[in-house]
C-alpha cells in the first residue's frame, strides 16, 4: 500500500509543472490582430458613348420569283407543225424566238374567202353606180315622153268635145298616158332604192374587210414567239398535236427581272419607317397608287438581295417596288416586295450563280442615314435600362427610351449622353452603387461602329 501511495506522489510534480507552463503561455499570448474590412470590386468592360452615323435597316427572307411569267396560250386552234428544238424545261431563249407554229391552212383559206367577198361587194357597188346613172338618164327620157303623152291626151279631149274623134280614141290616149306615168314612177322608185342598196353593199364590204383583218390576225397568231428573254419553266406541246384556242402550250419566266417578297417582322418595319421618317412622310396621306412610290423616294429606301454560301456571300442591288397586301397572322410579318434587274447577268460558273427561281435569299432594306445618333449594343439594354459607370467608379442604373432596335444594337432616343460609360459585359447581380473595376472594350466599340454604319451584319 505504501508503495502505491509513493507512486501517486511522484505523478504530481509533472502535472503541477505542466499547469504552471500553460498559465505562463496564456499570460504571455498576444490578442488576434484586427484587419480592417476591404470592399471588393467587380471587373466590367465598358464603351464610351460617342454619337455615330447610323443606317437604319431591317432584314427579311423570301423566295425568288420571276418578275414576269408568260403563259404561251394558243389564240387559235389547229395542228402543230413546228416546235423549236430547244423549247424544253430549263432552256433559256432570247426574245422573239419562234417556239411553236400552228398550221396556217385554215386561215389562208379564210383570207382568200374574205378577199373574194370584198371583190364581190366592190363589183356590186360598181353595178349599182352604173344602174343609178342609167336609171337617171332613162328617167329623163320617160319624163319627156310623159309630157308628150299628156299633150296628146289634152288634144284628144279637145277633139272629142268637137266630135271629130271617137270615145275609143280618147280612151286609148288616156291608157297611154297612165302607162307612161307608171313607167316614170317605176324609174323614180328604182332611184329611191339604189342608195339603200349601196349602203348595204358598203356595210357588207366592211364586214368582209373585218373578216379579212381577223383572218390575217389569226394567221399571225399561228406563230407563237417569246415576248422577252425567258427561261422555259414548262412545255405541253408536240408536233402534229391538235390544240384548241386557249390551250397552254408552255410557261416562260423572265430572266431580266426577279422579285422577292421578303417577310419582315411588322414591329421592325414600323421602327425602320419611324426612325427614317421626315416631316414629309409623317403628314397624313391617302394611300393611293402613288403613295408607296412617294414613301420609297422620301425615305431613300434601297434594298440588297443576298445569298450566303459556306465560304462566300453573293449580293444583288434591288429596289423596293411595293408592299404586300396582307400581314401573316401567324408570324406577324409584312411582305416587302423588292425587284432585281438583270438577275442572270454577271454570273460566274462555280462562284456567282444567277438569281434563280426558288432560291431562298436574305433581303436587307435600308433608308437614308441618320446623323449623330446614340448607339449601344443590344446586350447592354436591360428591360429599357442601361448600366453605367459613374465618376466614382460605381454602378448607376439609368432608364432610357429606345428609338430603333436593329440587329445587335439599338438607337437610344433619350437617357444617355456623350461620354457616358456604358457597361457591355454581363453583370449579375447588379446592385446600384457597387464598386467597379473598368476596362475599355475597344473591340466592342469598333464592332458597334461598323454595324451602325451599315458595313457590318444587320442580323
Amino acid at each position: 500500500m505504501a508503495t502505491n501511495w509513493k507512486r501517486r506522489i511522484l505523478i504530481l510534480p509533472p502535472i503541477i509543472l505542466a499547469v504552471l507552463l500553460l498559465v505562463l503561455v496564456m499570460k504571455n499570448k498576444k490578442a488576434p490582430e484586427q484587419v480592417p474590412a476591404v470592399e471588393q470590386s467587380r471587373s466590367v468592360r465598358t464603351i464610351n458613348i460617342t454619337p455615330m452615323n447610323v443606317v437604319p435597316r431591317v432584314l427579311g427572307y423570301g423566295v425568288v420569283e420571276p418578275g414576269r411569267v408568260w403563259n404561251a396560250v394558243a389564240q387559235v386552234s389547229g395542228r402543230i407543225i413546228k416546235v423549236h428544238p430547244d423549247f424544253k424545261k430549263g432552256a433559256i431563249l432570247p426574245k422573239g424566238t419562234e417556239i411553236v407554229r400552228i398550221s396556217p391552212d385554215d386561215y389562208n383559206i379564210a383570207i382568200r374567202q374574205a378577199q373574194a367577198n370584198i371583190r364581190a361587194a366592190e363589183a356590186k357597188l360598181q353595178e349599182l353606180a352604173l344602174n343609178t346613172k342609167n336609171t337617171k338618164a332613162s328617167l329623163v327620157l320617160e319624163r319627156q315622153s310623159l309630157t308628150i303623152n299628156e299633150q296628146e291626151y289634152n288634144r284628144s279631149q279637145t277633139l272629142k268635145k268637137r266630135g271629130t274623134i271617137a270615145q275609143a280614141t280618147l280612151d286609148k290616149e288616156r291608157r297611154n298616158l297612165l302607162n307612161q306615168r307608171k313607167r316614170v314612177l317605176d324609174f323614180e322608185n328604182k332611184l329611191t332604192l339604189y342608195p339603200s342598196q349601196t349602203r348595204a353593199q358598203i356595210e357588207q364590204k366592211a364586214i368582209s374587210s373585218a373578216q379579212l383583218e381577223t383572218a390575217k390576225l389569226n394567221l399571225k397568231r399561228t406563230i407563237i414567239s417569246l415576248p422577252f428573254d425567258a427561261r422555259i419553266a414548262k412545255t405541253n406541246v408536240e408536233v402534229t398535236q391538235f390544240v384548241g384556242a386557249g390551250t397552254v402550250l408552255g410557261i416562260g419566266d423572265s430572266v431580266n427581272c426577279a422579285e422577292i417578297s421578303a417577310q419582315i417582322p411588322l414591329i421592325q418595319f414600323r421602327g425602320l419607317l419611324k426612325a427614317a421618317s421626315t416631316p414629309k412622310t409623317t403628314e397624313p396621306m391617302d394611300f393611293n397608287a402613288g403613295a408607296m412610290a412617294m414613301i420609297v423616294k422620301n425615305l431613300g429606301m434601297k434594298a440588297i438581295v443576298r445569298i450566303r454560301f459556306n465560304d462566300t456571300t453573293v449580293e444583288w442591288p434591288a429596289q423596293v417596288v411595293r408592299i404586300s397586301d396582307t400581314i401573316d397572322p401567324k408570324t406577324r410579318t409584312l411582305g416587302a416586295i423588292v425587284s432585281v434587274d438583270k438577275a442572270y447577268k454577271r454570273a460566274i460558273i462555280g462562284d456567282r450563280p444567277p438569281l434563280i427561281k426558288g432560291m431562298f435569299v436574305e433581303v436587307e432594306i435600308r433608308t437614308t442615314g441618320l446623323n449623330n445618333q446614340i448607339v449601344v449594343p443590344r446586350s447592354a439594354l436591360h428591360a429599357n435600362k442601361v448600366y453605367l459607370v459613374n465618376d466614382k467608379s460605381r454602378l448607376a442604373i439609368r432608364p432610357v427610351t429606345v428609338k430603333l432596335v436593329q440587329g445587335d444594337f439599338v438607337i437610344v432616343d433619350s437617357g444617355l449622353a456623350t461620354k457616358d460609360r456604358v457597361i457591355v459585359s454581363d453583370l449579375s447581380p447588379a446592385v446600384p452603387g457597387m464598386l467597379l473595376k473598368t476596362r475599355d472594350d475597344a473591340t466592342a466599340s469598333a464592332r458597334l461602329k461598323s454595324q451602325a454604319s451599315g458595313k457590318g451584319s444587320a442580323r
